[in-house]
């Protein structure tokens, strides 16, 4: 089969982007029942249990279309009742993207701005930070977190001296695909961080032992990403059917599984899948609301996963 042409492409996006727009209520209260949210521990603000993520999804370039069509993502995001969205300078043109949404929506008073700091060089951290918020146009973040613990010996206190000034309102520290995670813990048991950023999915659960029982007992709030493998996950079980006692918790999909699976967990304060699609998010945020898991459903839940 011949390669789509870029015009293809556009013409493809711009039908989506489209009904996307007729589709998408305007922003305003989630409907169909209020989404399921979780306390930040260290200040007590409330945040749904769904986030956005925009790693690859958003990295569009300057395609006007694709811009447009991710604007819709977050126009259906926060009329779904969503907050946070999580984004990175390692992101390629994510944070342009979403400052466009942002923009394009009128910065809608939900958001939860969440960023980080990504490079090397110390000296460099708080410009980078700086070009950062410019993109996003927020007047200032919500979180900033240090990426894989880039350099975290000096832009950790960096973010903690910003948060003392008013400059940021919370601080955090990431890694992904389970990555140092005995770093992790030893800056969680010393340092006074508002969350931590971990991959965690019903196949990569090695979170469980310590990482989020010590996030419950340090007051710190949990941030996952990869809740999906970035997709592989989903397309490794769409080969087989839904489980038909999956319907008890209300899930009709294999996504919705998996997600709920994740934001079950009592220490989970919020989940960040990434998607630059219109359907997926909805589909996405509809987990924040109903039944979830208990701790025996859970485990069925990962038995089952496990064994296909």
């Amino acid at each position: 089969m011949p390669r789509p042409s870029h015009l293809d492409r556009r013409t493809v996006l711009a039908g989506l982007a489209g009904a996307a727009a007729l589709a998408v209520p305007s922003i305003g209260p989630a409907q169909g029942g209020a989404s399921i949210i979780r306390k930040i521990p260290s200040s007590g603000e409330a945040v749904p249990v769904v986030g956005l993520g925009t790693w690859i999804t958003f990295n569009v370039g300057n395609d006007r279309v694709a811009r447009d069509a991710c604007a819709e993502v977050m126009r259906a995001f926060f009329a779904a009742g969503g907050r946070m969205i999580d984004s990175s300078p390692m992101y390629g043109s994510s944070q342009d993207v979403v400052g466009y949404g942002l923009r394009k929506l009128g910065l809608p008073d939900a958001l939860f701005s969440a960023d980080k700091v990504w490079i090397s060089s110390p000296a460099r951290g708080p410009a980078q930070i700086e070009t950062s918020r410019q993109r996003w146009g927020v007047p200032r973040f919500d979180l900033l977190q240090v990426h894989n613990l880039l350099s975290w010996e000096e832009h950790l206190p960096m973010l903690l001296r910003m948060k003392a000034e008013g400059r940021v309102r919370t601080v955090g520290i990431t890694t992904s695909e389970g990555r140092r995670h005995r770093d992790i813990e030893r800056l969680m048991a010393r340092e006074p961080i508002d969350f931590v950023q971990v991959t965690y999915n019903v196949l990569d659960r090695e979170v469980e032992a310590r990482i989020l029982p010590l996030a419950r007992e340090r007051g710190i709030g949990v941030i996952v990403n990869r809740p999906f493998r970035e997709g592989a996950l989903i397309r490794q079980v769409a080969r087989h059917r839904l489980p038909a006692w999956a319907a008890e918790i209300g899930c009709t999909s294999w996504a919705q599984f998996l997600l709920k699976f994740v934001i079950a967990h009592p220490d989970v304060t919020c989940a960040i899948p990434a998607t630059g699609n219109v359907a997926h998010v909805q589909e996405n945020m509809g987990v924040a609301r109903g039944a979830l898991p208990d701790a025996a459903m859970r485990k069925r839940m990962a038995e089952h996963v496990e064994a296909l």
